[in-house]
């Protein structure tokens, strides 16, 4: 994987960038969840950043460039703009692939190097992000690395009881470090972290508008601590306190902010496809245990896992419902209306359902 970065980033500097494809078209929709929500920024195009010079703002321009890798980081950049129209928003994973396979092109990394403002995960599936940093055009640049304003509070991949092993990689060391959980926006207390320092980081970026931006945060995160509230009383009321993914299971940060069991047929970040009998049995006598009546996947399950799971517990009747990772979202879904606060709250609905 670096030597492919390290072959685009030469290629791509030692012509200026001339010559790159047809760039796709990036995000530019519109949220109606706050007052910071009307954004109207408009997308970047390989086009306009190719036209850029030395990382400068094209002439008849003033507006920032942000590129955010992921669909949370881009939506709450959104709110925080809100608007003003400052600010062109790229999201790079804008085509349903998942973070974890994503290899970026030589368009994305020619985004990246003429930014103002590039917002990234900074876990194991960012690698090759430090590479395409240290060959950017603009040195100014400000960088968000979420894991890194997680600091010690980010978890390390758990493997509970009944998870399927992961397949040791040939020529991997036994004595390796635990991988940590990237999935780090699905806390709705993280989310407030960091849009605070988005607001931030723009306010500097963009003094004229710094105040509007110190405002739009300001309600959008108590929007976040208001629906923050809704999944504690949910949590709180349910009459289970344990919820059974027949799926990976990214929602770590999300259950230990409201003190939730989980059991899950794989960990977050696994690249495994295939579940053995054993998990499969495990699950189904969990399901049976517990009187569960439903079976969670994440938006990206084809419901092959929980159907067998499902035929193999006593009752055979329980629901298969779905949380939304926000791993895979798409310019249409973007273009639909989707939002951060918007799919959250749908996945509180579920929630509510599979604890009830």
């Amino acid at each position: 994987m670096h030597w492919m970065i390290g072959v685009l980033l030469a290629v791509l500097f030692a012509f200026g960038f001339v010559g790159c494809g047809a760039s796709k078209q990036t995000q530019s929709s519109q949220s109606g969840d706050s007052p910071s929500s009307t954004a109207t920024a408009q997308s970047t195009t390989a086009q306009s950043t190719s036209a850029q010079s030395a990382g400068a703002q094209p002439a008849n321009s003033k507006k920032l460039s942000v590129v955010t890798t992921i669909f949370p980081e881009y939506d709450w950049v959104r709110q925080i703009i809100g608007d003003t129209n400052s600010a062109d928003i790229t999201m790079l994973l804008d085509n349903g692939v998942d973070l974890h396979s994503y290899q970026p092109t030589a368009e994305d990394i020619m985004k990246i190097s003429n930014c103002d403002l590039f917002i990234y995960v900074g876990g194991e599936s960012d690698a090759w992000v430090k590479k395409a940093l240290s060959e950017a055009t603009n040195k100014n640049m400000k960088v968000i690395n979420l894991m890194e304003i997680m600091g010690d509070s980010a978890k390390e991949e758990e493997e509970v009881e009944g998870m399927q092993p992961e397949k040791e990689e040939e020529g991997k060391k036994e004595e390796e470090e635990p991988e940590q959980d990237e999935h780090v926006w699905l806390s709705l207390k993280n989310a407030q972290k960091f849009c605070k320092v988005i607001a931030d980081d723009l306010a500097e970026l963009d003094p004229a508008n710094a105040q509007k931006y110190q405002e739009n945060v300001t309600s959008y995160c108590n929007q976040l601590a208001s629906l923050d509230t809704e999944y504690a009383n949910t949590v709180k009321s349910g009459k289970k306190n344990t919820i059974l993914f027949a799926d990976r299971f990214p929602f770590r940060y999300l259950v230990d902010d409201y003190g939730l069991k989980y059991y899950a047929a794989f960990v977050g970040c696994s690249a495994e496809t295939e579940v053995s009998f054993d998990t499969i049995a495990f699950l189904a006598k969990k399901v049976n245990e517990l009187g569960l009546s439903s079976i969670l996947q994440i938006e990206s399950g084809n419901g092959r896992i929980a159907d067998t799971v499902k035929k193999t517990t006593s009752a055979k009747n329980q629901k298969t419902l779905t949380m939304d990772s926000m791993q895979s979202t798409t310019t249409k879904d973007v273009n639909d209306g989707a939002t951060y606060l918007s799919i959250m709250k749908k996945n509180l609905e579920v929630l509510k359902e599979a604890l009830n």
